[in-house]
């Protein structure tokens, strides 16, 4: 594959500075009899040949060299032209066909250079259709677009529609590119004098091309100001109205304002003069009311502080109560804790002594017992006693409680009768 690439560029330099010599010698203006123009064709065809894909159709396998050349159409658009144009030749049946017709138009129109340049850069749209070694994906491909940049030179003349494309053979004429070292000494004075014009002429052309692209772009921007500015003159006459409008609006609006400003101050002095007069009417009723307010609330803050005064004296002598009562009830039950432990004490002495009676029969441990009997008698007697004492006492400090608390009677009731079980 390296081999075929280099033979390939070779063929490529022989065949483009072979046309263009013989272009600048024969005139410049070429049709399609003309041999190095159908070689350079033939070369051409046989570069971007190299390295498709082989893909399979129905009527077998094909290498479609169209494939990659209506790319071109979706990269540059300004090559949608040339496509249209091939696509609506009525001679042309096969995609070999159309991708012949597609270089003579290209070359007439001066962009071959151009379309294969940009087709080379995008290699991941080039990998569908190509391998990896081909010659449009090396750097062959490269040189070979540089080197068609020369035939921009030339102007070319051909008749797409009366040649047969689908079936014409390519084979390189290698005759023509057979030359002594005589004839290429001869020549070299010349090919340095045709390249200088080439050269100026490439310059010239490149520089025109650079220009007729600003012509287009001021031209458009031209057009898009002209576009913008009808659109703020007509913008800027509707905005005089609006405004105009709006004064007419804001005069009336203040004339009106000044109108209802008048009324309104009017209508406010009559409002204020009668409303002060009904103030002074009623401020003198608002004072009697306030000082007779104000009397009544002394009146009633001195009663409520008499009340408060004489509700803390019933509350600490109700707490007082409260405690007397719960010392007397403690004193009461610790009293009949001792009478009841007393009576047992009776009772076991009492059973003692009928059993020690009945054992012993002896009169002086009867007399002492009935000596015990009678003291712890004695002092059963006594506890009554001052239990009694007690519960008088309760009801003294109950009966006083009552006349003191004129509040909470029933509770008080309820309470005394509890003391005096």
């Amino acid at each position: 594959m390296a081999m075929e690439r280099a033979n390939l560029l070779n063929m490529a330099k022989l065949s483009i500075k072979g046309l263009i010599e013989s272009a600048l010698s024969f005139g410049r203006t070429l049709d399609s009899d003309y041999p190095p123009l159908q070689q350079f064709f033939v070369v051409m065809e046989h570069c971007l040949k190299h390295g498709l894909k082989v893909k399979k159709t129905f009527l077998g396998y094909n290498k479609s060299l169209w494939g990659p050349l209506e790319m071109v159409e979706k990269l540059c658009p300004e090559a949608g032209e040339i496509a249209a144009s091939v696509r609506d030749l009525p001679g042309l049946k096969t995609p070999l066909g159309r991708a012949r017709a597609w270089l003579r138009l290209a070359l007439m129109q001066k962009r071959l250079a151009d379309y294969l340049r940009v087709l080379i850069t995008r290699k991941d749209i080039l990998s569908d259709f190509y391998e990896s070694s081909a010659v449009m994906l090396e750097e062959e491909g490269a040189v070979i677009v540089g080197l068609l940049v020369g035939l921009n030179v030339i102007d070319a003349n051909l008749c797409v529609k009366g040649e047969d494309l689908d079936t014409q053979v390519g084979v390189i004429d290698f005759s023509m590119y057979l030359k002594n070292d005589i004839d290429d000494y001869r020549t070299e004075e010349r090919n340095g004098q045709i390249a200088a014009i080439l050269d100026q002429k490439n310059y010239v052309e490149e520089l025109n091309r650079q220009l007729n692209s600003t012509v287009q772009g001021l031209q458009g921007r031209v057009d898009s100001l002209e576009k913008s500015n009808s659109k703020l003159i007509e913008e800027l006459a509707i905005a005089k109205n609006n405004i105009i409008k709006l004064q007419e609006e804001n005069h009336q609006l203040r004339t009106e304002n000044s109108v209802i400003l008048m009324k309104a101050q009017q209508r406010l002095e009559g409002d204020v003069n009668c409303e002060l007069d009904t103030y002074k009417q009623s401020r003198q009723g608002l004072d009697e009311m306030y000082n007779e307010a104000r009397r009544q609330l002394r009146e009633e803050c001195q009663l409520r502080q008499d009340v408060e005064n004489e509700l803390v004296v019933q509350v600490s002598m109700k707490q007082e109560m409260e405690l007397a009562m719960k010392l007397l009830e403690k004193d009461i039950h610790e009293k009949q804790d001792t009478l009841i432990g007393l009576r047992q004490q009776l009772d076991e002495v009492k059973a003692i002594n009928v059993e020690m009676y009945q054992k012993m029969q002896k009169n002086d441990m009867i007399a002492r017992l009935e000596e015990k009997t009678n003291q712890i008698t004695a002092t059963m007697r006594q506890l009554e006693q001052s239990d009694k004492d007690l519960l008088s006492q309760t009801r003294t400090l109950a009966m006083s409680f009552v006349k003191c608390a004129s509040t909470d009677t029933e509770h008080q009731y309820k309470l005394v009768k509890d003391i005096s079980f």
